[in-house]
């Protein structure tokens, strides 16, 4: 049987993927799960897992590719099936040619098989242009390449016949932000330079040097220094300077925006008193023999958030259209910081783990999304979020719906507050969480009620371990 391996969607507006490496090669045998390619997105690196067993036959796209989502990038089939479908003709490699040279240009060569360029047609538009004032280079040949692409000194960045070895992405960032990348190292296979060796080459405050931007001038075209548009990026910028967005705020901006258009958000806000969770942590914590298994506020959070959902499965569902869709399970997903922006994998089966199991999957979420090595399901099959800023003294935090989801809980610090228990004052342990909901799926009384058992869960914490 033929398995076709291809980019998958891992957000709404996810419209490509750029391939990082393959794990496996052509005759290699390959066990259903098995991760077989990393590829990356605007924003993570993700591993792309094999749905069926069978030999790896065949590779369609090859390292540094960019491939928009659904395209076949790899066939898996037995010995005996025949592929021939998947054989480009000379025309065809040609016209994949053409269309992949502003990123092919200074790529070094890769050992991989014929590849297939993904390629624009009526039901696939061309990628839309970047922001306006940001000018991508886009050189036709050896002479009119930018300076930083073409130099030949002995700089960290790996260089084949003279051309600098990266990611086409990388490459974008890098030309965004005039950072010469034979001045970066790299981290990918064979010295290949990747989005986050370009980033902490910047957070360290390399020497940029400016990159050069081509304009229509007639029926020709003029460089110019692009410093005259965005000058050096720098951590909050000078005054008079502008800052490009990373492609990764882009893809944050782009969902947000979506989010607070078309969904009609209300807002819900409860105190939950702390004080008995936080004990019931310290005890648990204490019997661990392994800080892999310690158990953070925010997995008691997630777990309650879980049980609740299962409670209230209307808050448990994504949305597309008029069609509203009711999970079995619970994927929650937990927003992580990065150094870029914001990501928000998912603990996948939340609802069916215990506390222990919960803490020790978030962890691994929060190494794998800042090492670049999540998978694709943590991206796309998240059916709730929880956002939480408490670890950065915020007292309360008001979420944007992540779509398609319906619901997203905001969660500030854990605070010492007075408070009235049975006529007597006190000093509790208190946060503040909200509840932010779509008008479109639930109402403002079931918003409560869900609401109502997070907290019930959480001021009694003893529910969450049964």
């Amino acid at each position: 049987m033929i398995s076709e391996v291809v980019m998958p969607q891992m957000g709404a507006d996810m419209t490509e993927g750029t391939v990082l490496r393959w794990l496996k090669h052509e005759g290699d045998e390959v066990e259903r799960g098995e991760i077989i390619a990393e590829i990356e997105t605007d924003k993570a690196n993700v591993e792309i897992e094999a749905f069926e067993g069978g030999t790896f036959r065949k590779t369609l796209a090859g390292e540094g590719d960019v491939v928009k989502v659904g395209e076949v990038i790899a066939v898996i089939a037995a010995p005996a099936d025949d592929i021939a479908k998947y054989d480009g003709t000379p025309a065809d490699a040609a016209a994949a040619a053409a269309v992949a040279e502003p990123a092919a240009i200074t790529s070094a060569p890769t050992e991989a098989s014929p590849t297939v360029h993904a390629q624009p047609t009526a039901e696939q538009p061309p990628t839309p242009p970047p922001p306006a004032g940001v000018h991508h280079p886009q050189p036709t040949t050896q002479q009119s390449q930018p300076e930083h692409l073409r130099r030949t000194d002995d700089g960290d960045g790996q260089r084949t016949n003279g051309r600098v070895h990266a990611s086409p992405l990388a490459r974008r960032i890098a030309g965004d932000r005039g950072i010469d990348l034979g001045q970066v190292r790299g981290s990918g296979p064979g010295g290949r330079i990747l989005r986050h060796d370009v980033e902490e080459y910047a957070q360290g405050g390399g020497p940029p040097s400016p990159p050069m931007r081509t304009e229509p001038a007639g029926a020709g075209q003029r460089e110019q220094p692009a410093t005259e548009t965005v000058r050096a990026h720098r951590q909050g910028g000078a005054a008079g300077d502008v800052v490009p967005m990373s492609r990764m705020r882009q893809a944050i901006a782009r969902r947000m925006a979506q989010s607070k258009r078309e969904a009609p958000h209300y807002y819900l806000l409860v105190d939950v008193d702390m004080t008995g969770a936080l004990a019931l942590r310290r005890q648990l914590n204490d019997a661990q023999n392994t800080d892999e298994l310690r158990i953070s506020i925010n997995d008691l959070i997630v777990k309650s958030c879980a049980i609740a959902l299962q409670r209230h499965p209307r808050f448990n569902t994504t949305i597309s259209g008029d069609e509203v869709r009711q999970h079995a399970d619970q994927h929650v997903c937990m927003a992580i910081a990065l150094d870029d922006g914001l990501i928000a994998p998912a603990v996948i089966d939340a609802g069916r783990k215990t506390l222990t199991e919960v803490a020790r999957d978030t962890k691994d979420l929060v190494l794998r999304a800042k090492g670049g090595a999540l998978r694709a399901e943590e991206l796309s099959e998240g059916t709730f979020t929880v956002t939480n800023l408490g670890a950065y003294g915020i007292e309360t935090l008001i979420g944007i719906i992540q779509p398609p989801q319906t619901a997203i809980l905001g969660v500030g610090s854990v605070l010492d507050q007075p408070a009235v228990r049975e006529g007597v004052v006190g000093v509790k342990q208190l946060m503040k969480v909200a509840l932010s909901a779509d008008h479109r799926v639930t109402d403002g009384a079931q918003g409560a009620q869900f609401l109502a058992e997070i907290k019930a869960l959480l001021e009694q914490p003893l529910r969450l371990l049964l």
